[in-house]
Order: C-alpha cells, then sequence, then structure tokens
C-alpha cells in the first residue's frame, strides 16, 4: 500500500450491498431467514428499508442508514437516509469508496461492520457462522478491491470455540486484518462465557498466530445490555447520541483489568488488542491502578509474574 497522505483511518464503518447476504446464502437452507431489505412503514407513517433477518420483522427505532463516506460537502452527511436508493454508492461500493478516501485526503481504512444485523441475537448457533461467513466473505471482497482496506472479520460466538478459531483463520486467509469481538460476552449473550475465561483462549491462540488483532468498538454491545447509566429520554437525536459516545471512553478502562489480571495478555505476548472509538486518556490511570494493585497484594505470589504496566507497555512499544 502506498501512503500518499499521510492519514490512516483507524475506525471507518462500512456498509455491504443489499444484495450481499442473497448473493452468498443457501436460498434452500435458509429461505427468508437471509438477511435482505424490506420495506416498512415507520410510527412516521415515513416508507422505509430495514434489514429483515430470521424470517422475523424489523423492530424497534430506525433512525435510518449510517452513510460515514459521505464527503464534507455532501448535503448526506450526518443524514440517515431511510431509503436505500438514497444511501450514497460510496457507503457500501468498494470502487466508489475509493474515490471518497482520495477526497478525504487517506491512505486506508480499518473496516468496522455497519447497518448490519447482531446475528447473534436469534440464538441460532448454526444460523449465525452462516451470516458471519457471508459477511466476512463480503467484506473480504473489499481487499481484493484494494489494499487500501483493512477489513476485520467477525467472530461468530454462538458456535463451539473450534468453529470460531476455524472462522478467524479462513477470513485471515481470505484477506482480513484482524476481527472484531464483544468486550464481554457473558453480559450480551446469556449463556456465553466470560471473556477472560479459558474457553476463549484457542480463540486468542489463533488471533495470535494468525497476526489478526482484535478489535473492540466502542460499547460493543454492553450499552444495550444496561451496563451502563442510563440516558435520559428527552433529549434529542444530537445531544442523545453524544452522552452515548462520550461515555464509552471509560470502556477500555473497565476491559482491560479483566485481560490482565485473568492472565490473559501475559499468556499471549503476540496477540494485539485495539479499543474503538474509546479513547485512550482513562487507560493510563487504569493501568496505573492496576500497577498498585498488583504490588500491594503481591500478585507475583499468585500466578501473576509481571508488571501489568509491562504487560501493556511491550504492546505499544
Amino acid at each position: 500500500m502506498e501512503i500518499k497522505y499521510g492519514l490512516i483511518s483507524s475506525d471507518s464503518h462500512v456498509g455491504l450491498d443489499r444484495n450481499a447476504f442473497t448473493d452468498r446464502m443457501s436460498r434452500e437452507k435458509w429461505g427468508d431467514k437471509i438477511p435482505h431489505l424490506v420495506e416498512v412503514t415507520l410510527k412516521s407513517g415515513e416508507r422505509a428499508d430495514r434489514w429483515k433477518a430470521y424470517a422475523r420483522e424489523p423492530r424497534g427505532e430506525f433512525r435510518g442508514f449510517n452513510c460515514p463516506a459521505a464527503l464534507d460537502n455532501n448535503p448526506l452527511r450526518n443524514i440517515y437516509p431511510k431509503r436505500w436508493a438514497d444511501v450514497p454508492m460510496r457507503a457500501y461500493d468498494p470502487y466508489e469508496r475509493l474515490e471518497a478516501l482520495d477526497s478525504d485526503g487517506i491512505d486506508a481504512e480499518v473496516l468496522f461492520p455497519n447497518d448490519v444485523p447482531s446475528f447473534y441475537g436469534f440464538g441460532d448457533a448454526e444460523y449465525e457462522l452462516a451470516c458471519v461467513e457471508a459477511y466476512n466473505d463480503a467484506l473480504a471482497d473489499w481487499r481484493a478491491v484494494s489494499d487500501r482496506y483493512v477489513p476485520l472479520a467477525q467472530v461468530p460466538v454462538l458456535c463451539d470455540v473450534e468453529d470460531a478459531v476455524a472462522e478467524v483463520q479462513r477470513s485471515a486467509a481470505r484477506g482480513c486484518r484482524g476481527v472484531v469481538m464483544l468486550p464481554e460476552p457473558s453480559a450480551i449473550v446469556p449463556g456465553l462465557k466470560h471473556i477472560s475465561d479459558a474457553y476463549w483462549n484457542p480463540l486468542w491462540a489463533a488471533c495470535e498466530e494468525t497476526r489478526m488483532p482484535i478489535h473492540i468498538h466502542a460499547s460493543g454491545g454492553l450499552g444495550q445490555s444496561g451496563m451502563s447509566v442510563p440516558r435520559w429520554g428527552n433529549h434529542a437525536q444530537g445531544p442523545s447520541h453524544a452522552a452515548y459516545t462520550t461515555t464509552m471512553s471509560a470502556m477500555s478502562s473497565q476491559i482491560l483489568p479483566n485481560l490482565i489480571f485473568s492472565g490473559v495478555l501475559d499468556r499471549y505476548p503476540g496477540m494485539t488488542w485495539v479499543f474503538a472509538e474509546q479513547g485512550i486518556g482513562n487507560v493510563n490511570y487504569a493501568v496505573e491502578a492496576c500497577d498498585h494493585e498488583w504490588e500491594r497484594r503481591q500478585l507475583w505470589k499468585h500466578g501473576m509474574p509481571t508488571r501489568p504496566s509491562d504487560i501493556v507497555h511491550r504492546r505499544s512499544s
């Protein structure tokens, strides 16, 4: 990849073409369960296009499709179109997106998921795996268009961890350059193991072996699980979004101590973790507090031989 502008977006979001799943999943096996767009009537009376998955009608509030690739002079910037016809192609077409990168002076971008259903929410492990495979293949196709794209594969969490390992390996071979993981699986999906549990060790080992950094984005679903201070219900859309996103800066400082004191980071020194859209300011205080606890409680006597700050610094050097 040629560095022309000197700027890489480490937290970009990409939508998929409306046919991304219908073109890649078995119609014979999944039928109407395949994620696809349908036309609905909103409470406001507006007509809108929404994702339908697992043969269930779309529910909940719909502000519109997120279009992060709009240019500064594009009237669609910071507007969420409700009809697919109004979504700019640069939001979901890798060729059109290259023009947006050049217009914004960006060399490359890390691609996080956007505007797709949460496949684990239906409780069907086989279905989740099929959807994740289709999603990861669709995103890997972006990498085939240009190495300016750094696609992040989703990790199936309902299946056996061995299946998740296989999907990480498959996605890496297809061109994905990292994975997106739930920050605390057991708090988001009932029945899953805590992120510190040894159950996930094969996944961490696979990520280390394939050099696929593990990305945790903003709340990663924790906000929807109730693990945050509820927002005031009378906010307008803009202030409501601001009140939500600014609290995400504390998320990494909550996750990092779990990874340190469970020994995950020490066991897999070659594994890289990325906390996106969360800031880094609180991490310094969290690491300092971890060092304090490590020293005060003499945790080197309890199977934790490495000072927490050393664990973190050897990854950031």
